[in-house]
């Protein structure tokens, strides 16, 4: 079973960047497909980037397309989320996961962890 830990979160302006790391431990990482969600206070969890481990294909909210791009290096079992241009409603606590990837999005299927907060301010 794979073991997920996140980090790289933070504070910043809005317009900055900043750039989430996904550890994978306990299962060979390149046959798994990786995900990011987010919650924020108040808010259900909810969908973010997505890539596969059969072809490396990737999907986004709408919310960040154009803005987060999601990559993975199998060689350090690790998955990233590169945020460019945060807004202030990015503000969230930022979890990655793997699963099924349907309809664009995935159905996420492993233990939730800590996350990593990220905070944007105006």
């Amino acid at each position: 079973q794979v073991r997920l830990v996140e980090s790289g979160g933070g504070l910043v302006q809005a317009g900055g960047s900043l750039r989430l790391s996904c550890a994978a431990s306990g299962r060979t990482f390149s046959t798994i497909n990786m995900g990011w969600f987010r919650q924020a206070p108040g808010k259900e969890r909810e969908f973010v980037a997505a890539i596969t481990w059969t072809d490396g294909s990737t999907y986004y909210s709408d919310s960040v397309k154009d803005r987060f791009t999601i990559s993975r290096d199998n060689a350090k079992n690790t998955a990233y989320l590169q945020m460019n241009n945060l807004k202030p409603e990015d503000t969230a606590v930022y979890h990655c996961n793997t699963g099924a990837i349907i309809s664009a999005t995935m159905k996420p299927a492993g233990n939730w962890g800590q996350g990593t907060q990220v905070t944007v301010s105006s």
